[in-house]
């Protein structure tokens, strides 16, 4: 069987994650497409929950495919393969904040610790009421996210918008589900309570991925590992 008639199968049948995280680590790399299409959506997601400039997002987003690739014969099921990319990614952001000097402060939180005193949230953003159409809501939205402290951001998207369980965000972010449930709780206090209720029903559409920018990075990150894999044979 050819890889292409294979990819077409194993998209037709949707084939499970672990499935195809075999058939990639026995060699057909272009089951890595599937994976990756798969999970954009939420992996650039988890990546913008931390990077506030979207110009950053896809550099790290191919980053971390390239690593979860790296990686993908030590995936062993314990987490569902979702979370354990998501992890990957956001460990990968982190890694970009960090080398640039600009780690929020959540950062103070995790060393006082979660009974800390929550801080005021101050918005400038304009109330729901002089939102007028879907577009504005959702772009009000994402402002509001990405004015929270980084401790509470990410967990409001992967939890609200991604709607990932506690569990797997918990796993993705190396916390507590106690802290999950702490921080997530935190944020929508910080959300003005009727920009969240009116917003609310436009949460799964924040931080959309293109389709655009899907192709963009699998055409990236293909060519990386196609030329990884040349260097070897060389």
């Amino acid at each position: 069987m050819s890889s292409i008639p294979m990819l077409e199968k194993a998209r037709l049948e949707r084939w499970a994650d672990e499935v195809i995280v075999d058939r990639v680590v026995a060699g057909d790399l272009v089951l890595f497409e599937l994976l990756m299409r798969r999970h954009n959506q939420r992996i650039y997601r988890a990546i913008r929950s931390i990077l506030r400039d979207d110009s950053e997002c896809e550099d790290v987003l191919q980053e971390a495919y390239v690593r979860a690739y790296e990686h993908l014969a030590q995936f062993e099921g314990r987490a569902r393969f979702s979370t354990w990319l998501t992890r990957i990614a956001v460990n990968e952001a982190l890694k970009r904040l960090a080398a640039r000097g600009k780690l929020d402060p959540l950062d103070e939180e995790q060393y006082a610790g979660e009974d800390a005193t929550m801080p005021a949230f101050q918005s400038n953003l304009p109330t729901p009421e002089a939102t007028a159409s879907h577009c504005e809501v959702r772009e009000l939205l994402e402002g509001a996210m990405l004015a929270l402290p980084l401790t509470y951001r990410s967990v409001i998207v992967l939890r609200d918008v991604e709607e990932m369980s506690t569990a797997e965000t918990a796993e993705a972010l190396s916390l507590t589900d106690t802290n999950v449930k702490v921080r997530l709780h935190r944020a929508h206090e910080m959300l003005r309570a009727e920009l969240f209720a009116r917003a609310g029903a436009s949460c799964t559409e924040a931080f959309g991925f293109e389709a655009t920018r899907c192709d963009r990075v699998v055409r990236a990150v293909f060519a990386r590992l196609n030329s990884r894999q040349e260097d070897r044979t060389d």
